[in-house]
Parts: C-alpha cells; sequence; structure tokens
C-alpha cells in the first residue's frame, strides 16, 4: 500500500470506497441516497493505464434545465493506484490543474483542486454514495 501522506493514494482508495468496480464500469454510473444529490460518473477515457472520469452533482434550476453543481474531472492511474483531479467546474466558474498543452501544471490549483477532492469523497463516503459495475447499464 501507498504512504498515506500521499493525497493521490489516499484519492484512489477512497474512489475505491465510492466505486468499487471503477475499473469495470464501461460508461457511465448514478448512486442515489435519500436526502442527498445524486452522484453520477461518466467515463470520458479509458486504458488499462490511465482511465478519465467526470463525477458530477446535478440540480434542477426553476427553467427545467439541469447544471453541474458540481463537477470534477479526474484521473486514475490503477497500475500506480494513484488518482488526482484534473478540473473542476460549478455554476460558479472552471478550474484546471493543467493547461491546455497538458505539460503545464498549475501547481497550486492542483494542490487545491487535490484537497477539495480528497474532502469531497470523504463526504460521498459518509453519506453513503457508492456506484457498481451493474447501475452502468441503468438509465
Amino acid at each position: 500500500m501507498k504512504p498515506s501522506h500521499d493525497i493521490h493514494a489516499r484519492i484512489f482508495q477512497k474512489l475505491l470506497d465510492v466505486i468499487p468496480d471503477l475499473m469495470a464500469i464501461e460508461e457511465s454510473g448514478k448512486s442515489k441516497v435519500k436526502g442527498y444529490m445524486d452522484l453520477n460518473l461518466d467515463i470520458l477515457h479509458h486504458r488499462p493505464d490511465r482511465l478519465i472520469i467526470a463525477l458530477s452533482h446535478y440540480y434542477k434550476h426553476p427553467s427545467g434545465d439541469m447544471i453541474a453543481d458540481l463537477d470534477m474531472e479526474l484521473v486514475i492511474y490503477p497500475l500506480q493506484e494513484k488518482a488526482e483531479a484534473i478540473a473542476y467546474q460549478d455554476c460558479w466558474g472552471h478550474r484546471s490543474a493543467y493547461g491546455e498543452d497538458e505539460a503545464t501544471v498549475d501547481t497550486t490549483a492542483k494542490r487545491e483542486l487535490n484537497k477539495f477532492l480528497n474532502q469531497w469523497l470523504t463526504n460521498l463516503i459518509h453519506q453513503g454514495h457508492s456506484i457498481k459495475a451493474e447501475a452502468s447499464t441503468k438509465s
């Protein structure tokens, strides 16, 4: 197991608590817990060495539109048992840890996004959210 001080390893372990079948889900999934916003999972890119996902909550605007609040993109490295936040958006704006070329790193954004993700995953675990592989086939 990775050192407990490594936030990327902690994020990976917490993701497995929320999405135990993470590497088996092929397209999308959802967790519904009474009293909390649904948690949505979308698989954006899947390779054996790297998985990019989006986790989000949505709320219904009075107009009827569904608004993402919040929506995070994460990259998971299953062979290293690490994961990290790469982008965040909510109704107030968007923030990215990496530039368009993926070589430019905003270290402050990266640190803050991973700190937020780590806490959000803790909250999701306490709320009882869980997305299983079989959930990916349900609407």
